[in-house]
C-alpha cells in the first residue's frame, strides 16, 4: 500500500511530498537487538524528557487495565483535530457525539447538519464529506460499522487498511494505533517533526519521513512516552518560531539550541 500525497489532500497541511513513497511495511522495520549510536542518544533524550516531564501514563478503567477508545471514536476524534487546536477539536467531537446517537446515525445524516454541528472545529463541510465517505467505506468493506477487526492485525496490516481508506494519512493511522490500540508506536504531528529535526535525530523535510527514519530507533515500549513528551517539549518550549532554548532540558544535546547561543 503506497501513501496517498498528503499535498492532494485538502485538509492536509501544503508540506513537502515524502522523499520516497514507501511500502507500510518500510515504515515498521523491526528494531534491532543491539542498540545503534543514533538508538542511544535518543534513549538519553527519552531519559531527560521523562524527568523533565514525567513518565507519561495511559488512561486506566477502575481495574487497572488501559483504557482504550472506540476505535472509530479515536479515527473520527483525529479526523477533527487536522488543522484545529485541541480545544475546538474536542468541542466538535463533543457535539458530535452529543447530536448523533450512533456512527450509523452520523452515516445517514444529512451532510449539512453534520457539518453544523461539527463547525467549531473548522473545515466543517470538509471534514463532514470525508467522515461519511470513510463510514461509507468501512460499512462496504466490513458489512458494519466497527473498526474492532483491527485489533487482530498487525501493525503493518492495520495501518494499511486505515492508509486506504480516503483521507486518512500517516499521522492519523498511527494515532488510531497508539491510543486506540495500544501499539507502540509514536505519531509524527507538527511538534514531533520539528523537534525531532531540530534535536538533530532525524533530517527529514516531511513527517512522514521523519516517522520512518524515527521509528526504528525508539527503545522497546517508549513510543507513548516520546510522542507525548516531545508534544509537550514543542508546545511548552521547542516552539516553531520563538523556541526558549534557554530553558529547554535538552539544550546541550540540541544542535539548533548550540547554533543560537553561538
Amino acid at each position: 500500500m503506497v501513501q496517498p500525497r498528503l499535498d492532494r489532500d485538502p485538509l492536509a497541511r501544503r508540506l513537502p511530498e515524502p522523499a520516497a513513497a514507501m511500502e507500510t511495511s518500510a515504515w515498521l522495520e523491526p528494531r534491532p537487538g543491539e542498540a545503534s549510536p543514533n538508538a542511544v542518544v535518543l534513549e538519553s533524550l527519552l531519559a531527560r524528557l521523562e524527568q523533565c516531564f514525567g513518565i507519561p501514563q495511559r488512561p486506566r478503567s477502575p481495574d487497572g487495565l488501559p483504557l482504550y477508545p472506540d476505535l472509530l471514536d479515536e479515527l473520527v476524534g483525529t479526523i477533527l483535530s487536522q488543522n484545529t487546536t485541541d480545544h475546538n477539536s474536542s468541542r466538535a467531537f463533543r457535539a458530535l457525539k452529543a447530536a448523533f446517537p450512533s456512527w450509523e446515525a452520523v452515516l445517514a445524516a444529512d451532510p449539512t447538519k453534520l457539518a453544523q454541528v461539527i463547525r467549531p472545529g473548522g473545515l466543517a463541510q470538509l471534514k463532514a464529506a470525508r467522515i461519511q465517505e470513510i463510514l461509507a467505506a468501512i460499512v462496504q468493506r466490513q458489512g458494519s460499522l466497527s473498526l474492532d477487526f483491527l485489533r487482530d492485525l498487525d501493525d503493518a496490516d492495520a495501518l494499511a487498511y486505515l492508509l486506504s481508506l480516503k483521507g486518512v494519512g500517516l499521522k492519523t493511522a498511527a494515532c488510531v494505533l497508539l491510543f486506540g490500540l495500544g501499539r507502540d508506536l509514536c505519531p509524527v504531528d507538527t511538534h514531533v517533526h520539528r523537534v525531532a529535526n531540530r534535536l538533530g535525530l532525524v533530517r527529514a523535510r516531511h513527517p512522514d519521513d521523519t516517522f520512518a527514519q524515527l521509528s526504528p530507533r525508539i527503545p522497546a515500549g517508549k513510543a507513548y512516552s516520546l510522542h507525548v513528551n516531545l508534544i509537550r517539549l514543542g508546545k511548552r518550549i521547542c516552539k516553531a518560531r520563538m523556541p526558549e532554548c534557554g530553558r529547554c532540558p535538552l539544550r546541550h544535546e540540541c544542535p539548533s539550541a548550540l547554533l543560537r547561543q553561538r
